[in-house]
């Protein structure tokens, strides 16, 4: 059987969120505050934050609003200090911070793949260096990565934002073995397609297109699991898409061809 690891709770400090605006993001953290949990939401914009966090105002915990960039990585130094001095200990970092800039591999923009790497990874990179120096004085801590299904392999128009996801899932597999050893759990959070404002200039059909609802709740399932390293959703379309990574190269480009309507598109 799987060794059980650390599990957060309210009682033991503060929950941070990056990438909190909206989303997925958002409703998760609206979730941990109906929980009990004192939440530490982050983004760039402080107006949606402030409004998130008045929206919390009758729930069980509560919403604290830090607005900054995760691409900047002095600020995020700089905000992990002020967040355990004025808040609490940071006994669960989300890490969830990203972009979504969808590229024709005819015409590319190459500061839409520098912004996609700066903030998909190391806007994360920069979020957890800190936080992972504080769980390991403490000697316990809980981190979930968003990355993401796109992150297996290639898909139209992910050519950015596929390979920084693919980069997270590379980094968080490769952390955990250190981490472990700290009791510092860490978990790869792997969504499927959910229907955020990001996912709705997607020019191919979505399956399993879920709600930010539901992908707030299995998220919230997975990280009170005590063995789950993977937390990925809807469990359909993840068990076909690593099916699909079993397959030769020539079968896989032929049918995501022909689910996307790819085998339709002229190019240009």
């Amino acid at each position: 059987m799987p060794k059980k690891q650390y599990v957060a709770t309210p009682t033991d400090g503060c929950a941070w969120i990056t990438g909190a605006s909206s989303g997925i993001g958002r409703q998760l953290a609206l979730d941990l505050a109906r929980d009990g949990w004192t939440v530490v939401v982050t983004a760039r914009s402080l107006s949606a934050l402030t409004e998130l966090e008045a929206q919390a105002a009758d729930l069980s915990g509560r919403i604290c609003a830090y607005a900054g960039d995760v691409a900047n990585t002095e600020l995020m130094q700089h905000m992990a200090a002020e967040i355990e001095e004025q808040v609490g200990p940071v006994v669960l970092l989300v890490a969830n911070a990203g972009i979504y800039l969808p590229q024709d591999g005819l015409s590319g923009h190459v500061e839409d793949y520098r912004k996609t790497f700066e903030v998909n990874l190391m806007g994360t990179v920069n979020v957890l260096l800190p936080v992972i120096e504080r769980m390991k004085e403490r000697g316990r801590g809980q981190i979930g990565v968003v990355s993401s299904v796109a992150g297996y392999g290639g898909l139209p128009t992910s050519a950015a934002y596929g390979a920084s996801k693919a980069g997270l899932i590379n980094m968080v597999e490769s952390l955990k073995f250190d981490l472990d050893l700290a009791g510092i759990r860490i978990q790869l959070i792997n969504p499927g397609f959910v229907d955020t404002p990001a996912t709705k200039s997607n020019p191919f059909p979505m399956p399993h297109l879920m709600t930010v609802e539901e992908a707030a709740l299995d998220i919230v399932k997975g990280l009170n699991h005590p063995t789950r390293f993977e937390i990925a959703f809807p469990g359909p379309f993840v068990r076909q898409l690593k099916f699909l990574q079993l397959l030769p190269y020539r079968a896989y480009f032929a049918l995501l061809k022909r689910t996307t309507g790819w085998s339709e598109k002229k190019a240009g």
